[in-house]
């Protein structure tokens, strides 16, 4: 009998742990002045759900200031069986592809994701505070040493 070579396997729990973040959310964010923004307070409409067999979480966001969008963010997060690492593909309404997905992975009740380009390093800090919320924060650093907070947030679940 031939061997169905698109039979996909099982994800495995590091996969399945990134479900924490599924869901619909509400975040409170703080964005810090810097060459893309001159900064401030801003609200935030999060919808993740684990999609594509329970291998890849998939998350829209978009930010709101002074009733306006004035960002938005679509990430696509999974484990690499392979390094053993967590991945992160982010896409933004900044327009830049990025040249390779963040990578890491978690240390307790943080993930955390570092990727590199031409234009310096960013940084993503998940921390689950608990079932129904969890911190964001995203550091640029030009030379992936001294990091500046671009954005800091908490994000409670809308039930």
């Amino acid at each position: 009998m031939a061997q169905d070579h698109l039979a996909a396997s099982s994800p495995l729990p590091e996969h399945a742990r990134l479900a924490a973040f599924a869901g619909e959310w509400d975040g409170e964010e703080m964005v810090y002045p810097s060459r893309w923004t001159a900064g401030g307070p801003a609200t935030s409409r999060t919808v993740a759900r684990m999609d594509l067999n329970g291998f890849y979480l998939i998350q829209d966001s978009v930010q709101m200031r002074d009733g306006k969008q004035i960002f938005a963010t679509h990430g696509i997060f999974s484990y690499d069986r392979d390094d053993r690492t967590y991945k992160l593909f982010w896409y933004d309404s900044l327009g830049y592809t990025p040249p390779s997905p963040a990578s890491g992975g978690w240390v307790g009740k943080t993930l955390t994701l570092v990727r590199g380009s031409l234009r310096g390093n960013a940084r993503h800090v998940y921390e689950i505070i608990d079932d129904n919320s969890y911190s964001l924060k995203i550091q640029f650093s030009p030379d992936a040493e001294g990091w500046a907070d671009v954005l800091t947030g908490v994000y409670r679940r809308i039930h």
